[in-house]
C-alpha cells in the first residue's frame, strides 16, 4: 500500500489517493490541519483536475503522511506523475 498526496493551497485541503495493485483504497480529502484515517477513503471520490501541478509526493503509510503533514514547513509541489492521471 502506498499513498499519493496533493495539496490544494487555495482551499486549505489535502488530497490522498491510496495506491495498491489488487484493491484500490480510493481517494480522501481532509483539512490541512487534520489527519487522515482509513475511513476517510472512498473509491468513488476523484481528485479534482486543477491539482495537476500540486503533487506533494508518494508515502508508504498513512502514519508517514500524517507525520509529514504535521512537520512539513514548506512544500515543493510538482506535476502529477503520468500513471496517476
Amino acid at each position: 500500500m502506498g499513498f499519493a498526496l496533493w495539496l490544494d493551497q487555495s482551499a486549505g485541503t489535502v488530497w490522498a489517493q491510496g495506491t495498491h495493485e489488487y484493491r484500490p483504497m480510493g481517494t480522501a480529502v481532509i483539512a490541512r490541519a487534520s489527519q487522515f484515517h482509513h475511513r476517510d477513503f472512498t473509491q468513488t471520490r476523484r481528485r479534482p483536475g486543477h491539482l495537476e501541478n500540486s503533487f506533494a509526493g508518494f508515502y508508504g503509510s498513512l502514519e508517514e503522511v500524517n507525520l509529514t503533514l504535521r512537520k512539513q514547513p514548506g512544500w515543493k509541489l510538482r506535476w502529477t506523475p503520468g500513471h496517476l492521471r
